[in-house]
């Protein structure tokens, strides 16, 4: 697969639409503890970009070996891709229109629940295997890493951010992240007609 400029602007959108829920678990980090160093905050970052260029990958590799055995799915793969990330969407919007508290964490945040909180905010970039099914193994590995690339400083701005100025911004991140997605959803689905 050729990296052209529609691969790296979809990968960055994927990025940053897969982003707003750890940026919404980071800026509740910084929000609960508002001693939290800069150091600390290179690290939720990292477990969060790590998770977000794992689940990708992973689901890539599990429908690319679907495919592989019934090549007959491969033309339900837009379809496929058009309601996961709709599903996804729809449900970072309706979430998105209310405060999430079980998003935020306790003061002590160990590596456990660091790692925790990076499986739950990247379980979403698990089916966006479905929609990079299509790339080769080296276009999909440059997609996860370009989405972790996007997530780290995300991440790193959503827990200095949530260390200053509070939750109110919470919710207006996974609405922005949901909107990516299903635009990202409807141009996968629209392509495959073109």
């Amino acid at each position: 697969m050729e990296l052209g400029a529609a691969f790296f602007i979809n990968s960055i959108l994927l990025g940053i639409g897969l982003a707003m829920d750890a940026f919404s678990v980071s800026l509740a980090n910084g929000l609960n503890n508002p001693a939290i160093t800069f150091r600390k905050a290179l690290l939720i970052s990292g477990v969060f970009s790590l998770f977000q260029a794992i689940m990708p990958l992973a689901g890539y590799f599990l429908v690319h070996s679907f495919i592989s055995i019934f090549r007959s799915f491969e033309k339900l793969v837009p379809c496929i891709a058009l309601l996961l990330l709709w599903y996804i969407g729809i449900r970072m919007l309706l979430g998105g229109m209310h405060t999430d508290s079980d998003k935020s964490t306790s003061k002590s945040l160990t590596l456990a629940a660091l790692t925790t909180q990076g499986i739950a905010t990247s379980i979403d970039a698990l089916s966006v295997g479905f929609t990079i099914s299509e790339y080769d193994s080296s276009a999909a590995i440059c997609c996860a890493l370009l989405i972790a690339a996007i997530t780290f400083p995300i991440c790193t701005i959503g827990v200095m951010v949530g260390k200053k100025i509070g939750n109110r911004y919470t919710s207006k991140a996974a609405i922005l992240g949901a909107g990516i997605l299903i635009f990202i959803g409807a141009e996968i689905f629209l392509s495959s007609f073109f």
